[in-house]
């Protein structure tokens, strides 16, 4: 199996793009030009992809895929027709793409080809798109965001041009088109970002969210400004959502089709935070009955998950945010009481209210204290 490089191959993307920010990049992916599906086969080349070919390196497993062109010939985000004859060019292959920053190849030589000036757009710190093609990709919309918030701290803007083609698409009804899964995948990757907000908020902005997630409003995506620190993504989803009644956040996550922890955690902050507030107001049942209702004794780490973002939730209302560390301090005083502790005549139901009195007595006894 080959281990070099095939002809006329070129480092592209993301790869070159941060490279030249001064970025790690996560991966690499390549592309080959004049070559096609038998030459890369012959050469020990994994193909992978069925509507257009790419193929996985035999020992690096990196991406190489043919140069193609696209025509969208139906609706709908995967509706293109491909081309990836052994004629396409470079420059037809990097003409595809979304951005300008994301349209610059680099050949085994370290020289960079850069037809649509994406090189002067980092200059000029622009997210611009290549050409009038973008708007065949509603997708993009989301990418164009994404992007926005992740350059950010380096002072990037969506240039005029491109920021009023997402807003055409949008009014276009071109949104309608994403799979939900996509759409989730892109809302994910921004909410791992420093300044997720940013996303949202450029989505707003071009009016987006009304059919993406119109129960998001400004307060919503300020809140979630100020909690960005120490907060995985499925706490930023719930902290953008904690405000929304729990029917519409059950709808917009079946609407998403979110893994089940997003939807979870988003429904406790809703459904519970405000008790959550008043611990120091509860009574000990109160207390224990909370903790009940959230499983709290048997799944410990998901309440601390939700522990710990209605905290970032409070301190970001300026509030104290004292009431993480007393919903701790009663989890542990209870979590250890157990049947060993309670009579061992006691058969059934009566064990489990009997432990449930010793847990009261536990903080009754702690609240004295």
């Amino acid at each position: 199996m080959a281990q070099d490089q095939p002809e006329n191959t070129y480092l592209v993307g993301g790869a070159v793009r941060d490279s030249l920010l001064g970025l790690s990049a996560a991966e690499r992916d390549w592309v080959v030009v004049g070559s096609n599906a038998a030459e890369m086969k012959a050469a020990g080349f994994i193909q992978v992809g069925k509507d257009f070919p790419v193929f996985l390196h035999p020992e690096t497993k990196e991406e190489y895929a043919l140069a193609r062109t696209e025509r969208k010939v139906r609706p709908g985000h995967a509706g293109f027709e491909t081309d990836s004859s052994d004629n396409i060019t470079l420059e037809q292959d990097l003409r595809r793409r979304d951005l300008t920053i994301n349209a610059i190849a680099q050949d085994t030589n370290g020289n960079l080809i850069d037809p649509y000036h994406g090189c002067e757009d980092l200059e000029l710190q622009i997210i611009r798109h290549v050409s009038n093609a973008f708007d065949e990709d509603p997708l993009r919309v989301l990418r164009v965001a994404r992007f926005a918030a992740r350059f950010s701290p380096l002072g990037f803007q969506v240039a005029d041009e491109t920021r009023m083609l997402c807003e055409a698409m949008v009014s276009r009804g071109d949104l309608s088109e994403l799979p939900a899964e996509r759409v989730f995948q892109e809302m994910a990757k921004a909410l791992a970002l420093d300044h997720p907000q940013i996303f949202f908020s450029f989505l707003k902005g071009i009016s987006a969210d009304k059919h993406l997630w119109p129960e998001l409003n400004d307060p919503a995506i300020d809140l979630l400004a100020k909690t960005t620190k120490d907060t995985s993504s499925v706490q930023r989803f719930a902290i953008l959502f904690c405000h929304s009644p729990v029917d519409k956040i059950k709808f917009r996550c079946q609407q998403l089709k979110t893994p089940r922890q997003y939807q979870a955690l988003a429904v406790n902050c809703s459904q519970h935070m405000s008790i959550w507030n008043q611990v120091s107001s509860l009574s000990p049942e109160e207390i224990v009955g909370f903790f009940y209702d959230l499983d709290a004794i048997r799944q410990p780490d998901r309440f601390q998950e939700f522990n710990a973002t209605c905290g970032q939730i409070a301190q970001a209302r300026a509030s104290t945010g004292h009431e993480q560390g007393s919903w701790i301090n009663c989890l542990s005083i209870i979590s250890n009481i157990t049947s060993a502790d309670v009579d061992g005549s006691l058969k059934g139901p009566a064990i489990g209210e009997a432990i449930r009195r010793l847990q009261i007595e536990a903080i009754e006894s702690h609240h004295e204290d």
